[in-house]
């Protein structure tokens, strides 16, 4: 499989509310960034600051109240339902806290999903490949049940990287794992990360975690403190 080239993030005055009976909730207020192709950037911020309304933003999974959200300059809050899910489908991948597997298919078919979503040649073998090389090469077979919260991870962490994304987003992908397989799914995932070259936006509390990234993003309250760069993109070249 051809590997596309990373995307860039925008964001110009991203601005997220809520109506909470009378009152008006503003959740994400006036950010605007830049992230260029290849980076990584963690995103950090206390508990409601903002930073899954953030990323779910970016994914296209929310709408904004006001301002806007481009990949690659392409702004997708004008998109519709169809061109939205064309475009997860093409440039994003997600990793969730709660892994989001689907119970009724085993390991493989999680993974081949959004390869045959998008109508990509030899769904089965780039699905086991993938397994491999998140070290579950002989777990193929067994249903979401079957497995460990880590090896769950590992399995949505494949199924992310299946289509090789430009783009990947992750909230608290070690949130619901111990230390030993929270490091485990982290190194994987840096590592697929850098052999692809992608675009990596992660929300984190863990400060180590954020420490590998090219940049920092602080929430405080909905709004951008701080996005001072700390690193030369990893991602940038290939």
């Amino acid at each position: 499989m051809t590997m596309p080239t990373p995307a860039s993030i925008e964001t110009v005055g991203l601005t997220r509310r809520f109506q909470s009976g009378p009152k008006t909730i503003t959740v994400l207020d006036q950010v605007s960034l830049t992230i260029p192709r290849g980076e990584f950037a963690a995103i950090m911020g206390p508990s409601g600051s903002g930073k899954s309304t953030l990323l779910a933003l970016l994914a296209g999974l929310d709408r904004p109240s006001d301002g806007s959200v481009s990949i690659d300059g392409e702004a997708i809050e004008a998109m519709n339902e169809d061109r939205l899910a064309l475009l997860r489908r093409r440039k994003i991948g997600f990793v969730f806290q709660s892994f989001h597997l689907l119970g009724n298919f085993t390991a493989v078919e999680n993974v081949m999903l959004p390869l045959e979503l998008l109508g990509l040649p030899s769904p089965r073998q780039r699905a086991s490949e993938l397994l491999a090389r998140v070290g579950l090469g002989d777990r193929g077979h067994h249903y979401p049940t079957q497995l460990s919260g880590g090896e769950q991870q590992r399995v949505a962490l494949a199924r992310a990287f299946a289509p090789d994304p430009p783009v990947l987003l992750a909230d608290e992908p070690t949130g619901n794992l111990d230390g030993v397989n929270g490091q485990i799914v982290i190194d994987l995932m840096l590592n697929l990360r850098r052999d692809h070259g992608t675009t990596l936006v992660l929300v984190t509390h863990d400060p180590t975690l954020a420490a590998l990234a090219d940049r920092t993003i602080r929430l405080r309250d909905g709004r951008l403190v701080d996005h001072d760069a700390t690193a030369t993109p990893t991602g940038a070249s290939r």
